[in-house]
């Protein structure tokens, strides 16, 4: 053994506050004080060759030990046994009773927290739309903006808000931004019992496990921009038969019922705002191509091209819903945060809105990573010149 390594083992195996060891004699009553590495001769030699085995053990490819212990277990949603959404098999208990609670107000939201609703304290979200309107099954269907594990991966920090988050926040960013409403409190019933819900969805998920499934598919667009000539075609063709020819949607009964849409609407005052996630391009073209038409495409055999759906997502994002206005308009304050298809600037790059919008993206990916890059550097550079010793 080196010297390097028997000094190793004496300060960190046998504890460096504690260099010597108290012994009894052969009398049992005096105590001598004889040096550790004495003591422990043989058993240095053992450790160490146990502690050089284990260092190889790490440096061979592919063995258990060379994995991060950092590493996230990957749940695959498309293949996880899919929550069982009817709940009334579940037993009487105050927390079931909370479950279902949750689960009533994700899929009839309009119905309990939307703009007709008669307690006008209680009208939280500003369109009749539901939950369920994009978390399709309930919040169960894989690549539909799923649920299932999201309870577990909560706090995360969202470039959105340039913060870390927790589950309450973000289920409030649904109602502000894609609902177009108001901060559903915290500490109320209805929080309480949509968060009840997600965790129930998310039950037998390791906490903090990547998910795949989770949100859109990630899909490469078309290397252009969005021709919403051709996609007004597609939008007459393929989803005016459920969304209507003016995009409107179409409701269970009549407006003031409080019953909300069988089919969505796509654009206009009751739609998702500006401010969704849904207003921009990519997240609309990645959730339709595995989405829609309904009935028809699922994730495993999309029914549109993926030039059909980029198209047609484009030509429903370019009408006009309710505005981005007041804090929501506060986003991605950080230009550094932005995704490339982001309407609004300022941006790190020389692009303009309208590409932004409608696309192509990958010269605005290739200066976005330039930027970003730079600026990393720039304040690595900063840290290394605050953290240096001051010269006297």
């Amino acid at each position: 053994m080196t010297a390097s390594f028997k000094i190793l083992f004496k300060q960190n195996l046998f504890c460096s506050h504690t260099p010597h060891l108290w012994m009894h004699t052969a009398a049992g009553e005096k105590y001598v004080q004889k040096p550790l590495w004495r003591t422990r001769q043989k058993e240095d030699f053992l450790i160490a060759g146990v502690m050089m085995a284990m260092l190889l053990m790490c440096a061979m490819p592919g063995s258990a030990f060379a994995q991060p212990a950092t590493d996230h277990p990957v749940v695959d949603l498309r293949t996880w046994p899919k929550p069982d959404i009817d709940l009334s098999r579940l037993p009487n208990t105050e927390q079931n009773r909370l479950i279902k609670k949750g689960q009533d107000l994700f899929v009839h939201t309009s119905e309990y927290l939307g703009p007709e609703v008669l307690d006008r304290s209680k009208r939280y979200a500003g369109t009749s739309m539901s939950c369920s309107s994009c978390h399709r099954e309930a919040g169960t269907m894989p690549y539909a903006a799923p649920l299932v594990g999201t309870y577990g991966v909560y706090p995360q920090f969202q470039p959105r808000f340039g913060k870390t988050v927790t589950l309450e926040n973000r289920i409030n960013l649904c109602f502000t931004h894609s609902l177009s409403g108001r901060l559903v409190p915290e500490d109320s019933a209805e929080m309480k019992a949509i968060a009840a819900y997600i965790e129930y969805l998310s039950r037998g998920v390791p906490k903090g496990a990547k998910l795949i499934g989770e949100k859109e598919m990630v899909v490469e667009e078309p290397k252009r921009a969005a021709n919403l000539v051709r996609g007004a075609e597609v939008y007459t063709q393929q989803c005016a038969v459920c969304h209507g020819d003016d995009g409107l949607g179409k409701r269970v009964g009549m407006v003031g019922d409080r019953k909300g849409y069988i089919f969505p609407p796509v654009w206009g005052s009751d739609a998702t705002s500006e401010s969704a996630s849904m207003f921009r391009i990519l997240s609309t073209f990645q959730y339709v191509y595995v989405n829609m038409p309904f009935g028809k495409a699922t994730y495993a055999k999309p029914a549109l091209s993926k030039d059909d759906a980029y198209d047609v997502a484009g030509f429903v994002i370019s009408h006009p819903r309710q505005p981005r206005e007041g804090e929501v308009a506060k986003d991605f304050s950080n230009p550094y945060d932005k995704p490339e298809d982001f309407p609004w600037g300022p941006y790190i790059d020389s692009f303009s809105e309208t590409q932004h919008k409608y696309g192509p993206y990958d010269e605005i990916r290739a200066e976005i990573a330039t930027a970003r890059e730079k600026f990393r550097k720039e304040k690595e550079m900063q840290s290394n010149l605050s953290s240096a010793p001051v010269l006297k």
